[in-house]
């Protein structure tokens, strides 16, 4: 096996178990002694069917957004793009991998890199959008919540949320969002600025080729929130586990929230990020000194799990050499920024120039 691979799956398997003993440690006391001694260890089956049942929706999600886009995948390609997501995700800095490891797989499959990638980039926006127009129902009935951000800023920045990408879907059908890219990117390192063209490229491709077929993409949002709402319902398992009390709308209501903070998670598969959150909005709903052994149960069942299973998945599929498979594949990635970057440039100068000649033939007439 590669060293490099070795370096990187060892890193994270030391923070992972550096972050879980820290958790455990700083959060146990002995009242959790009485609650683990009455744990059903059924709920560990329950947990992982809900896991099985959320990973198959997310499964048939990716179908649904192949056939919108004219291509077809086999089940066995399906499982392959899915676990991949999760092992690559979590190896790699910023979790960038996640994306890489769909494409290649995919690529593998016949789907050509550019449908490869607004798939991608629409199943990510669904789950986004899907979290975002749940939370304010959930946050609604929670005291606890709303007790540290007033209900009218949830809904506020929920709004906001749901507003902006419908009113960049209408403003993709004119050239302002790529003057308004030209403009501010000139203050963004060059790189930044490249992968911003290509960002705008892929989300205009993506928005042009999900209009033709709103129905289906209807479906693909049901299965979104289908997929995500089962791998959360993990949780309450876990919590049914442990025979007390709890409210589990709050439960899945705080787990929507958590979520959607890690898909902004700076460090791969939110790692460090999700545990803390968890503690945070969970301490006060769980026995005393069990919450973080559940977090733990937590992120083992529902990002671990997939982890070791998509490790097996990749490593089997493309050996040891992977990263640097991965690497080609964001070399290819870069050259496509830049390639946009320069069209994009190109087409708002002509414009500009196209503008600027008729404004002074309109001077000139007056």
């Amino acid at each position: 096996m590669h060293s490099k691979l070795v370096k990187r799956i060892a890193l994270l398997v030391g923070f992972v178990l550096a972050v879980s003993v820290a958790v455990i440690y700083f959060t146990f006391d002995s009242r959790a002694v009485n609650y683990l001694a009455m744990f059903s260890s059924w709920s560990v089956l329950c947990a992982l069917g809900m896991l099985a049942i959320g990973l198959f929706f997310d499964g048939v999600r990716l179908f649904t957004l192949a056939r919108i886009t004219g291509e077809e995948l086999s089940l066995t390609d399906v499982i392959k793009v899915v676990f991949s997501n999760y092992f690559l995700a979590l190896i790699t800095p910023g979790a960038t991998g996640g994306a890489i490891a769909q494409v290649m797989f995919m690529r593998r499959a016949g789907v050509p890199v550019a449908r490869s990638t607004l798939i991608i980039l629409v199943r990510t926006i669904m789950s986004i959008f899907f979290l975002i127009i749940t939370i304010p129902f959930f946050m609604n009935r929670d005291e606890g919540i709303t007790s540290w951000i007033p209900m009218p800023v949830i809904v506020m920045v929920s709004l906001v949320f749901i507003a902006t990408p419908i009113t960049a879907i209408i403003l993709m059908h004119t050239d302002y969002p790529e003057r308004m890219i030209f403009y501010f990117s000139r203050y963004f390192r060059h790189e930044r600025r490249r992968q911003a063209f290509r960002w705008y490229h892929d989300f205009r491709h993506a928005v042009y080729v999900m209009g033709k077929q709103p129905v289906m993409v209807f479906r693909a949002f049901i299965e979104s929130g289908l997929s995500l709402t089962f791998i959360y319902l993990t949780v309450p398992a876990y919590f049914y586990g442990l025979q007390f009390p709890f409210d589990t709308l709050q439960v899945m209501g705080r787990m929507y929230l958590l979520n959607l903070v890690l898909y902004f998670s700076p460090t791969p598969g939110g790692s460090g990020v999700a545990e803390a959150g968890f503690v945070v909005l969970f301490t006060a709903l769980v026995p005393g000194g069990t919450v973080g052994i559940l977090a733990v149960l937590w992120r083992f069942t529902a990002e671990y799990v997939p982890f070791i299973l998509g490790a097996f998945i990749t490593l089997r599929a493309f050996g040891s050499n992977v990263l640097a498979i991965a690497e080609k594949h964001m070399d290819k990635q870069e050259k496509k920024s830049a390639e946009v970057e320069k069209q994009s440039l190109k087409a708002i100068e002509d414009k500009g120039s196209v503008e600027h000649r008729n404004a002074l033939e309109k001077k000139e007439r007056a």
